[in-house]
């Protein structure tokens, strides 16, 4: 009987397209969370929401199947278990939900707009520049990327359209110079270091400059309410507070991934010489080359909002909507054609994947689990009887990490920040409350480090395969607390330099 059941699990094990023991963990995940009693202060819809969320979480950390396919899953059980709604059609409804979100056709036409790079040259010409600039070693290419990243953050709002529509196809181009692609299984290379590296400059960049992130007005904001409009951050205080403590984690990203994730070449001696053979080898640009860099040109100046600061704010564009007029220009121009958009398989992996994600987040905000959850931690906080570093400390990691629970920035400020904002300005001395608040702002673009579903760049990085999972998480955990870290000593020294506290 037992080698039968051997046979049998043996059997499974090679037939079924998942694999068999992490699935069964992940089974086993849900029905141990399933089972325990819904808590005080929530629904028993909403807590099973929470053990479909977590379980999800779990099936795509132990690769049961493709991400892609685990989405499918937790759409699929959703609409089933009618945890979001009374009725099967509405249950399908808030289960596809977030594919009409502007923030994920931003990922997938930015994704799209890539392509054109590789297509027509440009891609592999810019990064040759770099190369050529920066590329006696490997770390030398990595600072460039940053300083690329830097230079264009105070004029694009979107850091999605930054970081994964103009930055990364330079990063893919000169990984692709090295011969450092995932399709080779060659990542490993440069692409991984130079991935890691494009990523990490825009949490960095987003904290630094008010207009770099669409979430950054929304968090000024609600610094205002909390503080009674006490503290207001203005575009030149915000640069102010975040430009020293933001630099000295800049020049220090670069080396951490360095070490986290080093390069299998590092010294690239001969790269100058072949960058600039290769570059006379490509001769003067193509036509095609030149369409693609005016589209981005174009898309550069409307991501800035440069029509609205010159006519006014009627003709401030959408990211998303800049993001289509540019691949509406690519295709009319037969700069890409529509095979080439129907062939880019990630970025409707990428579509399947976040949008599922971003779903769940939505519908845990919906059902009061993140208003559940800020209560309890407020409350908890109160009773500790905490000095206020302790109650300061708390709340920034507090809610920082619970950037795990979220696919979307703007969706965890708005649900969690300005509660956490009231009751640090409740218990903490109003002298000392300052640099709690900074801190907080300062935080809401550094969580962005911690997974591959949290922002939009995220997901447009690590869909196109050069960093695993793991590497990707842990590097973020890595980042993520160096760079709290860093804002709370030399961002606290500057703040009292300053005078604001």
């Amino acid at each position: 009987m037992f080698q039968k059941v051997v046979a049998m699990f043996q059997y499974f094990k090679q037939a079924v397209p998942f694999r068999l023991v992490p699935a069964l963990i992940t089974t086993a995940v849900l029905v141990i969370l399933l089972l325990i009693p819904t808590p005080e202060g929530l629904k028993p819809d909403a807590w099973h929401l929470v053990a479909i969320f977590l379980t999800t979480i779990v099936a795509i950390i132990l690769k049961v199947m493709p991400i892609g396919v685990m989405a499918m899953m937790a759409i699929a059980i959703v609409s089933l278990s009618q945890v979001t709604s009374t009725s099967s059609r509405g249950a399908i409804a808030d289960a596809l939900s977030s594919f009409s979100s502007p923030l994920i056709w931003l990922i997938v036409v930015a994704i799209l707009i890539s392509r054109g790079l590789k297509k027509t040259g440009l891609g592999n010409r810019i990064g040759l520049m770099f190369i050529a600039l920066m590329g006696k070693r490997t770390v030398g290419i990595g600072y460039g990327l940053m300083l690329c990243e830097l230079v264009l953050a105070p004029f694009t709002p979107s850091n999605t359209a930054r970081g994964g529509g103009i930055v990364h196809p330079i990063m893919k181009s000169i990984a692709n110079a090295f011969d450092s692609d995932p399709a080779n299984n060659t990542q490993g290379k440069v692409g991984t270091y130079l991935a890691l590296v494009n990523y990490h400059a825009n949490p960095l960049t987003s904290v630094m400059f008010l207009t770099a992130t669409a979430p950054n007005p929304l968090v000024v904001d609600f610094i205002a309410k909390a503080t009674q409009q006490n503290l207001h951050l203005t575009w030149t205080t915000w640069a102010l507070c975040m430009v020293l403590p933001g630099l000295v984690c800049m020049l220090a990203m670069p080396l951490v991934i360095y070490l986290l994730s080093p390069p299998e070449l590092k010294a690239t001696p001969d790269a100058v010489d072949y960058a600039h053979k290769e570059m006379a080898r490509m001769g003067p640009l193509s036509g095609s080359e030149k369409v693609m860099l005016g589209t981005f040109a174009l898309m550069l100046l409307l991501w800035a909002n440069l029509p609205a600061m010159i006519f006014g704010p009627a003709y401030n564009l959408d990211p998303t909507v800049v993001a289509f007029v540019g691949l509406f220009i690519l295709i009319i121009t037969g700069t890409l054609d529509w095979d080439d958009v129907l062939s880019e398989k990630s970025a409707w992996d990428t579509l399947i994947w976040f949008g599922a994600l971003v779903m769940l987040a939505e519908q845990l905000n919906k059902l009061g689990v993140i208003a559940w959850f800020s209560a309890d931690m407020r409350d908890a906080i109160a009773a500790s009887g905490m000095g206020w570093p302790s109650i300061a400390a708390t709340l920034v990691l507090a809610f920082v990490f619970s950037h795990y629970l979220f696919a979307s920035t703007t969706a965890h400020i708005s649900a969690m920040m300005l509660a956490f904002l009231t009751v640090g300005v409740h218990l903490i001395p109003p002298p000392y409350a300052p640099p709690f608040l900074l801190m907080m702002a300062a935080g809401s673009a550094i969580m962005m480090t911690l997974t591959h579903y949290a922002t939009g760049t995220s997901p447009i990085i690590f869909g196109s395969g050069y960093v695993t999972m793991g590497q990707w998480w842990r590097a973020g955990a890595v980042m993520c607390v160096l760079e709290l870290m860093v804002f709370a000593v030399v961002g606290g020294v500057w703040w009292k330099v300053l005078g604001l506290w």
